[in-house]
């Protein structure tokens, strides 16, 4: 139950070159262990293929793992880079994910730091000093830039449209996802 290793990396489309790389450092850096593969998340299923291994869809790895470490949970919101999931555990379990678009995911978050000129951990830096929260859209990047370039315009605080965007993600999952059911 202690992480041993933890990297987070983008493939930029070449998946199998990236989890070679990060394979290799692993190995490196535990020598002398054994161990067992099990992959999840989007394009997992084609590489856990072809490199013989488990394979764990994502929503069923979030839930499994969120039963074991925190039995007490009631909802789980993951915000993927082009998904979101929310998971009730209740009386059943049931397992919602967006399906139509990437707005309110990492994938939109990447679109909004870019117009402020930062990445995501300069928009996270940004929006704790946010005083101003202004509607904006997120079900769709197009719409939400519409919104955000006129407050741009006008000389809003970058630090309020910042944390504008993650309360439009809040919006788009709790609208989008939880669809009036309690979180």
């Amino acid at each position: 139950r202690n992480v041993l290793y933890s990297d987070y990396r983008r493939h930029y489309s070449d998946t199998k070159k990236t989890l070679m790389d990060l394979v290799n450092e692993i190995l490196d850096q535990f020598k002398d262990c054994n161990f067992t593969i099990t992959m999840t998340g989007s394009g997992a299923l084609a590489l856990a293929k072809f490199l013989e291994v488990n394979f764990v869809q994502e929503v069923i790895a979030c839930k499994n793992s969120i039963q074991e470490y925190e039995p007490s949970t009631s909802v789980a919101i993951e915000l993927g880079g082009e998904d979101a999931k929310i998971i009730y555990f209740d009386h059943t379990i049931e397992q919602r994910m967006n399906g139509t678009c990437a707005g309110g995911t990492g994938a939109f978050l990447d679109q909004m730091a870019v117009l402020l000129n930062t990445d995501t951990e300069g928009l996270n830096v940004l929006a704790l000093e946010g005083k101003t929260i202004y509607p904006i859209a997120s079900r769709c990047g197009v719409f939400a830039k519409s919104d955000i370039q006129p407050l741009l315009n006008e000389g809003a605080a970058k630090e309020g449209i910042a944390v504008s965007i993650f309360q439009a993600v809040v919006n788009q999952t709790i609208s989008g996802l939880a669809c009036g059911r309690p979180i």
